[in-house]
């Protein structure tokens, strides 16, 4: 048996499919509490408060907002826990990027049946100025189209909405310009898209980092500079529709433990769909923070 609280977004709360699958699950003889989010900071309040209670495992059960805050309480509570619950997901989302990278199962039923049964595994951790980030951090023209996509567009069009909003923008386009430094890099120049983390895609399905690995000590770095005016809207088109992939020639890359972004104004990045903005942006990695119940074949593990 194992015991498990799952800490739902508040949206999700009358899911008959959720509630199918904790019916199920329960059935099979584990232990599954259910805790609804209100309010910003509930997520993280109610992990800790499942790390003082003992449960094995904590289950965040929405998009990658959620994840996010469950992650944050998981480490919040790592100093003084005697044992940290294993972290596994329910994804709930509009994109549910971090669940498709990680080859999570994406219906209710079989995403809680994995969270019982599957061994934890060591993933690491990113963190931009102390907070964290467990999937990717965006920055540039990635951030402005989850920031500016509606609620309702989201609601009606899942992960094509970012698309739609994308391509309204297009015109609209300012380039960032920054600097970075970290272990054996540097960089400097004007940006269109910024992703650092462990996960491999943000956005609604946008694949930024291809070859990001969740258990390797290291945060992966893609740069999209600044094209000509000419060649932007047709680059930036094929970005959106394509991911990476797709302009890879114009790509700058990098994998390392640490990266330090520095501009003249400030630079909104996004963490797992929740903004931040700074002058100054200090990126690194927590090594096998937590433990996580993810798919034994998921893309995002080292191999032997």
């Amino acid at each position: 048996m194992t015991a498990l609280r799952v800490v739902l977004h508040g949206k999700q709360a009358q899911n008959p499919a959720v509630r199918a699958a904790v019916a199920a699950e329960r059935s099979a003889g584990h232990q599954v509490e259910v805790r609804v989010t209100w309010e910003a900071g509930d997520a993280a309040r109610l992990t800790e408060e499942a790390v003082r209670l003992g449960f094995e495992r904590v289950v965040a059960g929405g998009g990658d907002g959620t994840i996010n805050e469950v992650t944050a309480g998981l480490l919040a509570a790592k100093e003084t826990a005697r044992a940290l619950p294993a972290l596994a997901v329910l994804p709930l989302g509009t994109a549910n990027d971090f669940a498709h990278a990680c080859r999570i199962p994406l219906e209710p039923g079989p995403a809680l049946h994995l969270a019982t049964t599957a061994e934890p595994r060591p993933i690491d951790v990113g963190r931009v100025n102390g907070r964290a980030v467990i999937n990717l951090a965006t920055g540039g023209f990635g951030t402005e189209i989850t920031v500016e996509t509606s609620p309702v567009l989201k609601k009606v069009l899942h992960g094509a909405a970012y698309l739609v909003t994308g391509l309204a923008h297009l015109a609209e386009l300012r380039p960032v310009k920054a600097s970075f430094e970290g272990s054996g890099f540097s960089w400097r120049g004007e940006l269109l898209v910024l992703a650092v983390g462990n996960g491999r895609q943000a956005g609604g399905g946008h694949v930024l980092c291809p070859d990001a690995l969740i258990d390797d000590g290291l945060l992966d770095l893609s740069i999209l500079p600044d094209l000509p005016r000419a060649e932007r809207t047709a680059a930036l088109r094929e970005l959106i529709q394509q991911g990476k992939v797709a302009l890879w020639r114009h790509s700058v890359t990098a994998r390392l433990p640490w990266l330090e972004l520095t501009a003249d104004e400030p630079v909104q990045v996004n963490l797992d769909g929740e903004p931040i903005s700074g002058k100054t942006l200090r990126f690194e990695v927590l090594p096998g923070a937590v433990k996580a119940c993810l798919p034994a074949d998921a893309p995002v593990f080292r191999r032997p």
